[in-house]
C-alpha cells in the first residue's frame, strides 16, 4: 500500500536527521543539518553539512540530484539559509535547481535568518511546510541552539564509575575502571563533540591524550582545552606534544605578558586569559565557557574528576550526563565521582532524566539529561 504524504514526510525526514547527526562535532560553529531530495517517491539527491560547515546539505544534496532535482520535494533538517556568506544562500539554491516543495523540520533563530529563508521559498511560489521532526532537530542541534540563545555550547559531562560510584582507588588510580569496548565508545563520543576539556588535576594525574583513537575516525579528534588556571600542567605532558594530532587551548588566569604563556604558544597551543574561581584555584568555567561560545564551540564534552565535574554541577553548567559504569566495587574509601552539592534534604536533589541506557561489553552506559 502507498504510504500516505503524511507517512512519507515522516520517513524521509527520518532520513535527513540521520545525516545531520553525521556532522556533529564536525561542523561547529555552523549547525548540522541534513537533506534529502525526493521525486516520484525515489531519493534523487543526499547531503549533510560538511566538515568545517561548508559546503551545507542543501548544495551537497542539490550536487548528488543533478537535473533529477527539478520538481522534486527537499526534506531539510533545518531552514535554509538566506544570507550572503563564504557560500551562495541555500533558499536560492534551492530555487535554482527547481524543487517543487520544501519541508523543513525547524526554523533557524539566528538573525541572519529566522524566517527569511521560508519568505524566500516562498516568494518564489515553493510550497513550504515546517514542523516536521521538529523535537529530533531540536536535539540535533542543542548545541548550535543553546549557543546562540544563553551564549554557552551544550555541555556533556562523561564519567567513568564503578558500581558504587567510585572513579578511582584511595591513591587516585583509575586506569582502567571499565574495559575496552567502554573506552572505544567513549572514543565515539569525543568525535561528537567539538571540543572536550579537562581540568589540571585531571592532567596531571593521567597524562591523558584526548583524542579520538578509533580506526577511520582520527580525523575527528576535538580541540582539547586544558582548564590551567595557575599553569600547572607542563609542556612535557602529553597534551602539549600532540599539538599536531589536535588543536590544544589552554585556559588560564596567567596573563598573556608571562613567559610561561609565550613557551606553550611556542609549543603551538593557544592560550586564553581568564578569571579565576571563587577559590582562586581554578579558573571561572562560566567565562571560560562563554568564551569557548564566542570561539565558535557548541558542544563541549569534559572528561572530568570529582572536583571539576561537582564545580560545574554547582555552577548549574551541564546540560547531560553520560556515566560508564563498571561491574566493580571499591568502597568508601575510594574517590567518589562527585564531592558535596549541599544537599540535606531529598527535596533538594538534582533530578536526572534517563534517557538511554545500554551494555558495551561487560559494562553498562547510563545517559541523563538534567532537568530544568
Amino acid at each position: 500500500m502507498p504510504k500516505t504524504t503524511i507517512e512519507a514526510d515522516r520517513a524521509h525526514m527520518r532520513a535527513a536527521l540521520a545525516l545531520a547527526r553525521r556532522g556533529l562535532g564536525q561542523v561547529w560553529p555552523n549547525p548540522a543539518v541534513g537533506c534529502v531530495l525526493v521525486k516520484d517517491g525515489r531519493v534523487v539527491g543526499r547531503g549533510w553539512t560538511q566538515k568545517g560547515g561548508r559546503p551545507h546539505a542543501e548544495t551537497e544534496a542539490i550536487a548528488r540530484a543533478g537535473d533529477a532535482a527539478r520538481g522534486a520535494t527537499a526534506y531539510v533538517t533545518l531552514e535554509p539559509c538566506s544570507h550572503h556568506g563564504e557560500t551562495p544562500p541555500c533558499a536560492e539554491a534551492l530555487i535554482a535547481a527547481g524543487v517543487a516543495r520544501v519541508v523543513v523540520a525547524l526554523e533557524d533563530p539566528d538573525d541572519r535568518v529566522a524566517g527569511r529563508g521560508l519568505a524566500v521559498l516562498r516568494a518564489a511560489d515553493i510550497a513550504v511546510d515546517v514542523g516536521e521532526g521538529a523535537a529530533e532537530a531540536r536535539d540535533v542541534n542543542r548545541g548550535y541552539l543553546k549557543r546562540l540563545s544563553d551564549g554557552l555550547p551544550m555541555m556533556t559531562l562523561k564519567t567513568a564509575i564503578t558500581t558504587d560510584g567510585r572513579i578511582a582507588t584511595a591513591d587516585g588510580e583509575s586506569q582502567w575502571i571499565t574495559g575496552a569496548a567502554a573506552r572505544a565508545d567513549a572514543h565515539r563520543l569525543r568525535a561528537d563533540h567539538d571540543a572536550i576539556a579537562v581540568a589540571s588535576a585531571t592532567a596531571l594525574a593521567d597524562d591523558p591524550v584526548l583524542t579520538c583513537r578509533l580506526p577511520g575516525m582520527t580525523d575527528r579528534s576535538p580541540v582539547r582545552v586544558l582548564l590551567d588556571a595557575h599553569l600547572r600542567v607542563p609542556l612535557t605532558a602529553k597534551l602539549y606534544a600532540t599539538v599536531g594530532e589536535a588543536p590544544l587551548w589552554v585556559f588560564s588566569a596567567v596573563p598573556a605578558d608571562d613567559p610561561r604563556v609565550q613557551e606553550r604558544q611556542n609549543a603551538g597551543a593557544e592560550h586564553v586569559t581568564v578569571a579565576t574561581d571563587n577559590s582562586g584555584h581554578g579558573v571561572n568555567l562560566r567565562e571560560t565557557f562563554s568564551r569557548l561560545a564566542e570561539r565558535g564551540i557548541t558542544r563541549l564534552l569534559a572528561e572530568a574528576g570529582g572536583m571539576l565535574a561537582t564545580a560545574l554541577l554547582r555552577d548549574g553548567l551541564i546540560d547531560d550526563l553520560v556515566a560508564f559504569r563498571a561491574p566493580m566495587l571499591i568502597g568508601g574509601d575510594g574517590v567518589p565521582m562527585i564531592g558535596p552539592l549541599g544537599v540535606e534534604t531529598l527535596d533538594q536533589h538534582m533530578p536526572l532524566q534517563r534517557t538511554a541506557i545500554r551494555a558495551v561489553g561487560n559494562d553498562v552506559v547510563e545517559t541523563f539529561r538534567l532537568a530544568d
